[in-house]
């Protein structure tokens, strides 16, 4: 009888032993299978999107600690618009991620601008400036805003010049960044003094430390966005390392863009440029980085949703119909590129005086 028990326990236990070696097996290689899962997708994004660099450099505006520091303080100045309460930080406060908020931003004297407010966050990065790419730099931006009607509204740049100089402060601020000028309070040196600070904002975040090989970086979640990002075919227009800024594209390419956003009104894009009928509804793809701190979205800031504003792209440039879950996936991912602002950016400074 002792001899049967015995022979039954082995039975039993047998099984049992090599239903639990199965088991650990699978886990190991569930969780190998992870890992090369997360290699993989880490090597994919990697050729895509590149590592994010340090700065924005440009070899006709070098970068230099007393131009930012001169460009931080313009940034600011809003003595050199029309009715004194325009500055670049009025329509790109630093703290919301350089962005106002509004579906379109307020100029002097309440005018309204044309399109709403792209971030200057990572923006010099980028193959042009505006939506429509009416600007060709950071510099040409800052130039062209002091006398743009609905932003600084000053009749013409010698009016600018004549405020700087003056102010005693900004006359030696400007002689500290461009030492070898007898005559540096220009508004070409404004401009470059703006675009070397703008081309320092560059902000790193969990994506990036992903694409240098810590899978903790993001969330399992945040992995599936980022793979749904790239098999829907988003990185077609998306790619770089700030992820988009790169070229134009027509906003409605299967579909009026129109019908999904409800928008008031219908812009031509970049046809007002080049006055080219292929350009008409071309805007330039913008930067995604942030995206997800810098509602509303599009060009006319019809829509506040992010994960609306991912059905409706995937629905209009990809002819793809998204489910929700798989919006929400990429929202996350999308979350994932918030990056960190630079400190120095952040403090608002002092300005000079106006004597």
């Amino acid at each position: 009888m002792n001899a049967m028990k015995s022979i039954a326990k082995k039975t039993i236990l047998k099984p049992c032993f090599l239903l639990f070696t199965f088991g650990i097996i699978l886990l190991a290689a569930a969780s190998l299978y992870a890992a090369e899962s997360d290699a993989e997708l880490i090597n994919r994004a990697k050729a895509i999107f590149g590592p994010l660099p340090a700065s924005m450099p440009s070899s006709e505006n070098p970068i230099t600690p007393e131009k930012v520091k001169l460009g931080t303080v313009l940034f600011w100045e809003s003595r050199i618009s029309v009715d004194k309460t325009v500055s670049c930080a009025k329509c790109h406060p630093l703290g919301l991620y350089a962005v106002d908020g509004l579906r379109k931003s307020v100029g002097n004297n309440c005018k309204e601008n044309p399109r709403n407010d792209p971030t200057i966050l990572n923006a010099a990065s980028q193959i042009s400036e505006h939506w429509i790419g009416n600007r060709t730099s950071v510099e040409d931006q800052a130039k062209q805003a002091l006398i743009g009607p609905p932003s600084f509204g000053m009749p013409d740049y010698g009016s600018v010049e004549k405020i700087l100089k003056g102010m005693k402060g900004y006359v030696a601020m400007f002689k500290e960044a461009f030492p070898n000028e007898k005559d540096p309070v220009t508004v070409d040196n404004f401009a470059k003094a703006v675009g070397a600070f703008e081309r320092t904002l560059v902000t790193p975040a969990p994506f990036d430390e992903f694409m240098q090989g810590n899978a903790a970086a993001l969330t399992d979640q945040q992995k599936r966005g980022l793979r749904a990002f790239m098999d829907t075919g988003c990185m077609t227009c998306h790619f770089s390392p700030f992820v988009g800024g790169q070229m134009y594209q027509k906003f409605g390419v299967f579909e009026p863009y129109q019908k999904y956003t409800k928008s008031q009104s219908v812009d031509e894009g970049r046809f007002a440029v080049t006055k080219n009928p292929a350009d008409k509804f071309v805007f330039k793809v913008p930067v995604l980085r942030n995206v997800a701190e810098t509602p509303p979205y599009f060009h006319d800031g019809s829509v506040d949703k992010l994960t609306d504003a991912i059905m409706i792209m995937a629905k209009i440039q990809l002819a793809k119909d998204l489910s929700p879950a798989q919006a929400d996936d990429i929202a996350a991912f999308l979350g994932s590129l918030t990056g960190k602002i630079p400190e120095a950016a952040l403090k608002v400074p002092v300005l000079p005086s106006s004597e």
